[in-house]
């Protein structure tokens, strides 16, 4: 889909997941599924409390293993020589129930709009631009496919002058949406910003 080259002049490829894709994603998200047993099924299950702490682990390796060989998760994968570093997660909103129990990023949306839920990057490869090359091969595979809005959730620090730290950056920060073109959503009662970019004209 794309190649550059970020950090000490290592060449990127980013392409999008395909159902074959299951072991370059163990591969990447290791034993502990990228997050404390995450595996990328956060947004995709649809209350958190008891039913996440009993998901989290291998039942969500299985769900997500399913889902992928199915075709049923978009995504793109970051390579550098031929080794995977880096991961972004979309699509459909309605494919996301998560997020709906989520207060502080409610809104009007339409059957149209995409959202992009995840960034996973290797710790030895954050810091190198590899998130803002994931989001725009995300934003323009998401236009592909027909999104006419794409939302992101960025989490913001606590503290301005301190970096967030990457347990709590995997929905990324303003500054990679900002800088990706993505504009914050005016939500007078929301306690979260929600970017936005518009995606196909139909």
């Amino acid at each position: 889909m794309s190649t550059g080259k970020p950090g000490k002049g290592l060449p990127l490829r980013i392409r999008p997941l395909e159902p074959g894709d299951w072991p370059i994603i163990v591969k990447l998200f290791g034993a502990n599924g990228a997050c404390g047993g995450c595996w990328c099924m956060w947004p995709r299950v649809p209350r958190g409390g008891k039913l996440w702490e009993d998901l989290k682990g291998p039942k969500n390796r299985d769900r997500f293993r399913r889902l992928v060989r199915a075709g049923k998760v978009h995504g793109v994968l970051a390579f550098c020589a031929g080794e995977p570093v880096g991961w972004c997660s979309f699509g459909p909103r309605q494919t996301f129930p998560r997020l709906d129990t989520v207060r502080a990023i409610q809104h009007d949306w339409s059957d149209g709009t995409w959202s992009i839920v995840c960034f996973y990057v290797r710790s030895a490869w954050r810091q190198r631009g590899i998130a803002g090359r994931l989001l725009e091969a995300a934003t323009r595979r998401a236009r592909a496919l027909g999104a006419r809005t794409i939302e992101g959730y960025p989490a913001v620090p606590h503290n301005s002058s301190e970096p967030l730290p990457a347990a709590f950056a995997w929905t990324g920060v303003p500054a990679l949406f900002e800088k990706a073109g993505y504009s914050p959503l005016v939500q007078p009662k929301a306690s979260r910003t929600v970017f936005v970019k518009h995606g196909r004209k139909r």
